[in-house]
């Protein structure tokens, strides 16, 4: 069922027929420690369990924010340790939360060299799961600057060093700047295949799309899958599977942003459509029927791909 509360009675009926079974999830994406989830997280995290997300990563995009995403990890763990005493199993709430540290090129203005100092020590001091979210983005007119740009490229280096000199995976942000990004990471030794890594929120075509994988990363899809007119995304897709196998997806929710189609509403204002890490079941679904796979094999084969994706080793269970 769709986490948003605003969703019809047809969207609700269809959310049980559809996803009647619950398998274990990843959330390899999320700002789940941004204000809007404030007022209610402990219960969109009891919500997520209920519908499979064992494990969360909460994604830094600001220095300033970093604190934020600790505490919130610290508030959902210590959640999940108090219900793992409860004596009823459905009462029972075992999602971990992790953290990925990075400095999103998106706000490259708010960035200084400072801040790339002191991430490098929260690096070695508090050990988190990734470095992300990185990479280079175009997306407006004051984006496409020269020396924005350079900024931007110059920090995208320099937490790839940071990722290997302490054997990191990465999370790529990488918005209409895919041939850029690729050179790159060409160019760097950073090396996907043995540390890990996902290009975050795919938005590339089906040559970029072959390209990540081809360098190791996984390709993160989001609730645009759910939208049958992102013709060009579903494509991508299919052409990477086809050429390496469903081996190189995870899926995410990057909530609060792009909710499933199904769980919107024509109130577009925040509160109604926010994403929540419990609408996840809804990517898998759409991705289920773009390969035609079913949901149980392609549940169980994208546990292990985040798993092999972020270098660990979380097990699986139904």
């Amino acid at each position: 069922m769709c986490g948003n509360e605003s969703a019809t009675m047809a969207e609700r009926i269809y959310a049980r027929e559809a996803l009647k079974n619950i398998y274990p999830l990843i959330d390899t994406h999320t700002h789940f420690d941004a204000p809007v989830f404030d007022t209610d997280r402990r219960q969109q995290v009891e919500q997520a369990y209920s519908q499979g997300v064992c494990h969360l990563v909460l994604v830094g995009y600001l220095y300033h924010y970093f604190d934020r995403m600790y505490d919130t990890q610290d508030s959902i763990n210590e959640l999940s340790q108090s219900s793992a005493t409860k004596a009823n199993n459905q009462d029972k709430c075992n999602v971990t939360a992790h953290i990925a540290l990075g400095l999103h090129p998106f706000y490259i203005e708010q960035h200084t060299y400072d801040h790339l100092i002191q991430l490098e020590q929260m690096v070695i001091e508090r050990r988190p799961l990734a470095i992300g979210e990185i990479g280079l983005d175009t997306f407006t007119d004051a984006m496409k600057q020269p020396d924005v740009f350079v900024k931007q490229k110059r920090f995208f280096a320099a937490q790839l060093d940071i990722a290997v000199a302490h054997r990191l995976p990465v999370m790529l942000h990488i918005r209409k700047a895919h041939a850029e990004a690729l050179a790159i990471l060409k160019a760097h030794k950073y090396d996907a295949h043995k540390l890990g890594g996902i290009a975050h929120s795919f938005s590339g075509g089906e040559q970029e799309a072959k390209a990540f994988v081809k360098l190791g990363f996984k390709l993160g899809i989001t609730g645009q899958i759910t939208n049958p007119n992102a013709k060009k995304l579903r494509r991508a897709i299919q052409v990477a599977v086809e050429s390496h196998g469903i081996e190189c997806l995870v899926i995410e929710t990057d909530c609060p942003d792009m909710t499933p189609i199904m769980c919107q509403t024509t109130d577009n204002t925040d509160s109604h459509n926010r994403n929540v890490p419990a609408n996840l079941p809804w990517v898998l679904a759409s991705l289920s029927e773009l390969l035609e796979i079913p949901h149980d094999k392609l549940a169980k084969q994208l546990w292990q791909n985040s798993c092999d994706a972020l270098k660990v080793d979380w097990a699986y269970s139904t």
